[in-house]
């Protein structure tokens, strides 16, 4: 029984040293990340792909526009 107890033992203190606090380590200074929200430069580089975002969207448009003119059936075909 005692050696049982000794090899469940062992595993549980080397856990509790070591890895626990690691973990817990982590998991706060992952936690004061995320409540901290984005900073200032996270929001203009959202803001900035929004805008490139929407241009692109504009082009995909034009670009639609002018295949409508230039080639009609484009749509319908197999890709």
């Amino acid at each position: 029984m005692d050696d049982v107890v000794g090899i469940l033992v062992a595993p549980i203190i080397i856990f509790m040293i070591f890895v626990a606090p690691i973990w817990l380590i982590m998991h706060y200074r992952s936690k004061k990340q995320v409540s901290q929200g984005l900073n200032e430069r996270e929001i203009q580089e959202l803001y900035d792909l929004a805008h490139k975002a929407e241009s692109l969207g504009e082009r995909v448009k034009t670009l639609e526009s002018i295949l409508d003119v230039e080639a009609p059936g484009w749509r319908g075909q197999p890709r």
